[in-house]
C-alpha cells in the first residue's frame, strides 16, 4: 500500500511549485549516500529510489537542482535530459500502473538553493558547516526526488563527512563509523515523509539531552550550550502539554539544532527543529517559536497538507499551539492571545483567501494568524469538550497521511457530530474578516 494508505489518490503536484513532481509514480523509500567536503561545499551522493507507477508511463520526471548527473542505474533508461531542474529519463520499457523498480543516480556538484515564486530553499553553507531549510520546494538541491509533498516516502540517509562535524539528519541514528578519515553518519526514518521535510544539518556541535518521555536531544554549539540549556528549559513541559492536547508524539525521537548563525525564522522538519542563536532567550517570541515549531510535529509532518493552498493546516494549527501554550505556561490566555491578533489582523487589508492565499501570501502572517483564529472559532462553535476531543482524533485518523481542507471539514463533522461549513465559509473561504468568535 502506498505511504499515503487510504489516501493514496491524492498524489497531486503543487500548482504552487510548478516545475516540481510528478503524479505519474510516487517513490516508496530514498536510500540516500552522500558525501560533504565542507572546505569548498561539494556534494557528492548516490540515491536509489524506489518507484512505484501510479499510470502506464514511459517517461519518469525526477527534480534535482543544479547538481550533475554521473550515472543512472538500475531502472533502464533509453536517453535523459537535465534541464531547469528537471530530470526526464525515458525508460527503455514502459511501466504498467503498479509496477515497482528501483532507479539510482549518482550526482555532484555545489548544491545551492531552489528559487521559486514562494520562496527560496535548500542547501545552504553555514559560516561552518550547512544546513538544510528546504520548504517549500529545495529537496532536489541536495537529492533527486519526486518533489511533491503528497509523495511521502520513508528514508535511508547516510551522511559522510569531516569527523570534526555533527551530523543531524530526520529520524533515528543507527550508525556512526569512521572510514577513510571521516565519519558516516547513519539516520533512518521509518515514518512517511514529504521531501520538503527531509534535511541535513552539520556543524560543530556538541549533543546535549533532555529529559522527556521519548528520546529528546539537541545539537548545540558548545560556547551556546548554557544560553541553549536556559532558553529551552521548558521545551520538556512543551512535549507533555502537546501529547495531552494533541495525541502521542508522532515520531521516535525529537531533535533540536541551534546554528552559531542568525537565522531569520525557525523552521521545522520532520522530528527535528533548527533554531538560529538569536532565539536562545526566555522572550515570549523566542517561546512561542519554539511551541511552534514543535506542534508542526503533528500538524505539518505527520499531517501534511496534499498542496500549499492548504498551507493554514499547518501553519493556522501551530500558530494555535502557540496560544494554548501561553496560557498553559500562565502567560495570557488562549482568548486573550486571539483578541490580541484579531485586532492586527483588523487593521491589515482584507484581500487574503485563507483556503487559497495565492504564491505571493504562501507565507503571509495573515494566514498564520488567520488560521488560528479560524481553530478558535470552530472551538467556540462545537465547544471545548468536542474541540478537544478533535484535535488528537484528527492526528490519529490521519497520521502518515496528505490532507485537504475538505478532508477536516467533513473529519470534523464525523468526530463531532457538528458541522463547522459555516465557520469555513466564514474564515477561509471569503476574504473579508468575521466578526470575532463569540
Amino acid at each position: 500500500m502506498s505511504p499515503n494508505g487510504k489516501n493514496g489518490s491524492k498524489n497531486l503536484t503543487d500548482p504552487y511549485l510548478p516545475g516540481h513532481g510528478d503524479s505519474s509514480y510516487e517513490v516508496t523509500h530514498y536510500d540516500l549516500d552522500l558525501d560533504y567536503a565542507i572546505e569548498n561545499n561539494n556534494l557528492s551522493g548516490k540515491a536509489t529510489l524506489h518507484v512505484r507507477a501510479l499510470k502506464k508511463t514511459d517517461e519518469l520526471v525526477v527534480d534535482l537542482h543544479a547538481l550533475k548527473v554521473v550515472k543512472i542505474s538500475g531502472l533502464k533508461v533509453s536517453r535523459y535530459t537535465h534541464h531547469d531542474s528537471r530530470l526526464r529519463l525515458k525508460l527503455a520499457k514502459e511501466l504498467g500502473k503498479g509496477d515497482e523498480a528501483k532507479l539510482t543516480i549518482a550526482y555532484r556538484g555545489v548544491p545551492t538553493t531552489v528559487k521559486d515564486k514562494v520562496g527560496d530553499a535548500g542547501w545552504e553553507e553555514l559560516t561552518d558547516g550547512a544546513i538544510v531549510a528546504a520548504q517549500p520546494g529545495g529537496a532536489p538541491s541536495w537529492f533527486p526526488c519526486n518533489d511533491r509533498a503528497s509523495n511521502k516516502a520513508t528514508y535511508t540517509i547516510n551522511v559522510a563527512t569531516h569527523p570534526d562535524y555533527l551530523v543531524v539528519c530526520n529520524g533515528v541514528r543507527t550508525a556512526s563509523r569512521r572510514r577513510a578519515g571521516r565519519v558516516v553518519w547513519t539516520y533512518q526514518v521509518f515514518e512517511p515523509m514529504a521531501p520538503y521535510l527531509a534535511t541535513v544539518q552539520i556543524g560543530r556541535y556538541v549533543e546535549v539531552p533532555m529529559t522527556a518521555n521519548v528520546p529528546m536531544s539537541a545539537a548545540v554549539p558548545p560556547a551556546r550550550r548554557a544560553a541553549f540549556e536556559r532558553a529551552f528549559a521548558d521545551q520538556p513541559a512543551m512535549f507533555d502539554f502537546f501529547v495531552r492536547t494533541f495525541g502521542p508524539y508522532p515520531f521516535p525521537v525529537y531533535r533540536v539544532v541551534i546554528t552559531d548563525d542568525s537565522l531569520e525564522i525557525p523552521l521545522e522538519a520532520q522530528s527535528l527543529s533548527i533554531f538560529g542563536s538569536n532565539f536562545l532567550n526566555r522572550g515570549w517570541d523566542a517561546q512561542r517559536l519554539i511551541a511552534h515549531e514543535l506542534s508542526h510535529q503533528w500538524f505539518g509532518n505527520a499531517v501534511t497538507m496534499s498542496t500549499l493552498k492548504d498551507i493554514w493546516l499547518h501553519e493556522g494549527f501551530a500558530c494555535y499551539a502557540e496560544w494554548l501554550w501561553s496560557q498553559e505556561s500562565g502567560g495570557p490566555s488562549t482568548d486573550e492571545r486571539a483578541r490580541e491578533h484579531y485586532d492586527g489582523l483588523a487593521r491589515k487589508p482584507q484581500d487574503l483567501l485563507l483556503g487559497d492565499p495565492g504564491q505571493d501570501d504562501v507565507f503571509d502572517d495573515r494566514v498564520y494568524k488567520r488560521g488560528a483564529m479560524t481553530l478558535h472559532a470552530i472551538r467556540r462553535h462545537i465547544g471545548d469538550v468536542e474541540f478537544f476531543k478533535l484535535l488528537p482524533a484528527w492526528v490519529a485518523a490521519y497520521e502518515g497521511r496528505n490532507v485537504t481542507t475538505s478532508d477536516f471539514a467533513a473529519f470534523a463533522r464525523q468526530q463531532t457530530g457538528h458541522s463547522i461549513d459555516e465557520v469555513l465559509d466564514a474564515w477561509v473561504y471569503a476574504p473579508q474578516l468575521p466578526a470575532f468568535p463569540g
